[in-house]
């Protein structure tokens, strides 16, 4: 295939856009909306796959964007729809791809909000699908403002309109959160179109390739404004710390399906952008501010543990684990080394599986207890011994243990750091020790012991009951059942992936390793590393 103009990317934009209007209009359907919408995403994954071998590793090298999709939108303005792929965006649109049908097969028998249709659920899936397509394949910076907005809208009818019980307050928080970073973003988006009139020969531009190539020409304290009002919409997005408050609360009240496209791929969105905009177009600002990046991210880091450790309601507890990564993933990209950058890339990637996996288990087993507490849960594993393993697997694969996926990821960001950063290296290890404690404890809490807690026994002798508990688990397992085949086909995906991507992790890298090659070329600085990783 000619990888030069290609409309695969139109087309898996594009595709679910239209599916979730055509799912919409399915309101007094539920099942066939459902059956519609799970087609769509499986056709998107399909499709993908295309993508991704259509995709030229060896053409990586020279070519920065492959699969280039480009017509003219507004011509005054010089903004054009332009759509390209290197392999960091490749590998992000294969998470969106690969999450979004589990995630769809996993929310298939819950129980909606009163007055609230699976049209408009399922609807709202697809049209957030379609944003992040075209927020990770958008080559035009004022495209990918657009997209970057245009993301925050379906996810705020999921939040609140189908959220548990403080949904309106969370979905309000996440958009205000999100807008006033789009807003300030927005003013560097003109203002990079300024400079650019005054530098490119054939006038202002908003195509990323023509701004990248006069990154190096503008003077640092420009670049260091114009880099802020980017990194403060990433870092709420991201969010790093103190940018963080929005996510527990969306996190916790957000649906288990619009959670996990929140905490695995939403946030990643801040991480691309680092990579992406930030680095390339402010390669100046970038080295002299990274400092401060890194101070926040290993303040994340060991913050969003200690805060793990303390939550009593499990969707928090995800949520916080998740902040605490996105620091590890900060520091691999700031830390400016190539096996750190390819490590931050597959940590996003593993991110998104691991997360996803740990945040459908908690919700299998919120259907179950129908609580969110911690507190109302114990010896559970003697019920659901199924569930239980694959909570304890997503959970040492969110410690980074060895043989899972996370822990390529998180090595390859250590390695790379420490020689450019070692002082915040040593930092963020520590942090290692409190993921092991905050995951462990709350396994032990939840899973092991006697059968205990009201959301266990409640399905059997009604709330508030402890009578003899150890005597009524055979009872109690024909009320408070094991992994059903719907949960097993949806949660196999991920545990293979967690599996796979920890013992033979080559074949992403490779993809990922020459994008991430010409970034550190961008940035200007001689790699402390000296090549990438394998």
């Amino acid at each position: 295939m000619n990888n030069s103009h290609s409309v695969l990317l139109l087309i898996l934009l594009l595709l679910p856009l239209v599916g979730s209007v055509a799912v919409a209009s399915l309101r007094d359907n539920a099942k066939a909306a459902k059956s519609l919408a799970l087609g769509v995403a499986v056709v998107e994954l399909l499709l993908t796959l295309v993508t991704w071998l259509s995709y030229s590793v060896a053409g990586a090298a020279s070519q920065r964007f492959q699969l280039v999709f480009d017509m003219s939108w507004i011509p005054s303005f010089g903004t054009r729809i332009t759509l390209g792929v290197d392999g960091i965006a490749l590998v992000m649109l294969a998470l969106i791809a690969v999450l979004v049908p589990i995630v769809m097969a996993s929310s298939w028998a819950d129980k909606l909000p009163e007055g609230r249709t699976a049209a408009g659920f399922y609807g709202l899936l697809l049209a957030t699908q379609a944003t992040l397509v075209g927020v990770f394949a958008a080559t035009d910076v004022f495209l990918f403002y657009v997209f970057f907005e245009a993301m925050l809208i379906p996810m705020y009818f999921l939040i609140g309109r189908f959220g548990g019980p403080k949904r309106q307050y969370a979905a309000v928080k996440f958009f205000l959160y999100s807008l006033l970073g789009g807003l300030i973003m927005l003013a560097s988006v003109i203002g990079l179109y300024v400079v650019s009139s005054e530098r490119l020969p054939g006038g202002a531009s908003f195509s990323w390739t023509a701004l990248q190539s006069i990154a190096a020409s503008v003077p640092e304290s420009v670049q260091i404004w114009l880099f802020l009002g980017f990194f403060v919409a990433f870092a709420i997005k991201a969010p790093l710390v103190p940018f963080h408050t929005w996510l527990p609360d969306a996190g916790a009240e957000a649906p288990i399906g619009a959670g996990v496209l929140l905490v695995g791929v939403l946030d990643k969105v801040a991480t691309f952008g680092f990579l992406r905009y930030c680095l390339p177009l402010f390669p100046a600002a970038s080295r002299t501010l990274a400092p401060l990046v890194l101070v926040l991210s290993v303040v994340g880091i060991i913050y969003a543990a200690l805060l793990a450790v303390g939550q009593n309601d499990m969707k928090r507890f995800v949520s916080y684990t998740s902040i605490a990564h996105f620091g590890y993933i900060s520091l691999g990209i700031f830390a400016f080394s190539t096996q750190a950058f390819a490590g931050s890339v597959l940590y996003m990637v593993n991110h998104g599986i691991t997360t996803g996996l740990l945040f459908i288990v908690v919700g299998m087993l919120i259907a179950r207890g129908n609580s969110r507490l911690v507190s109302d849960y114990g010896g559970v594993a003697k019920l659901t011994p199924g569930l239980a393993g694959v909570f304890l697997l997503a959970g040492l694969a969110s410690l980074a243990l060895p043989g899972t996926n996370s822990f390529v990821s998180e090595f390859l960001v250590l390695l790379g750091s420490f020689p450019r950063e070692p002082v915040y290296t040593i930092i963020a290890t520590v942090g290692i020790i409190f993921a092991a404690l905050y995951v462990l404890w709350v396994y032990q809490r939840v899973f092991q012991g006697p059968v205990r807690g009201d959301a266990v026994l409640a399905s059997m002798t009604g709330p508030g009951s402890v009578a003899d508990p150890d005597t009524a688990v055979g009872a109690l397992k024909s009320t408070f059942a094991d992994l059903t085949k719907r949960e097993i086909g949806v949660l196999t995906p991920l545990v293979a992936l967690v599996l796979l991507l920890g013992f033979f992790p080559g074949p992403v890298l490779d993809v990922i390793n020459p994008s991430v090659t010409a970034t550190m070329h961008e940035v200007g600085l001689p790699d402390p590393v000296g090549g990438v990783a394998r």
